[in-house]
């Protein structure tokens, strides 16, 4: 079955398997009986699937809010997101992290370089306070 070949290939969550057999003509009947029958035998898992993805986006340095837009538009439920989402103990840490490797270990020099650090920061999808902590206690993102 078609299910079962795009799962050996990687894993998907439930909304994102079942759009792509729409889109490679399957019913929607014959679908939603699908996905129900691999999940009743967790070979489709959603709540796998989002701490594999947090895990993997996380080591690529992306922040939670970028993460959390991608599996909500997959249609991984918000319960099983937040829960992925808390099993990373700190995200400040990973923003400094972030931070560190793109520009280096020294602290930005003025405004404009902590300007042009904190948009990168925040189009990897860290929040506010992550990005503070990150370049440090002095920035006001806020205004």
């Amino acid at each position: 079955m078609a299910a079962v070949a795009f799962l050996a290939r990687r894993d998907y969550a439930a909304g994102e398997l079942a759009a792509k057999l729409r889109v490679n003509g399957y019913e929607s009947t014959v679908v939603a009986t699908v996905i129900a029958d691999l999940s009743a035998r967790r070979l489709l898992d959603d709540a796998r699937y989002a701490g594999h993805f947090v895990d993997y986006h996380r080591a690529r340095g992306q922040g939670p809010l970028r993460i959390r837009r991608e599996l909500e538009g997959f249609g991984v439920a918000g319960a099983l997101i937040e829960a992925a989402l808390r099993a990373v103990p700190d995200w400040a840490a990973v923003a400094r992290e972030v931070r560190h490797r793109r520009f280096g270990p020294e602290a930005p020099a003025g405004w404009a370089e902590k300007g042009r650090q904190a948009r990168f920061l925040q189009y990897r999808g860290f929040s506010n306070d992550h990005i503070r902590s990150a370049l440090g206690p002095d920035l006001e993102l806020d205004s």
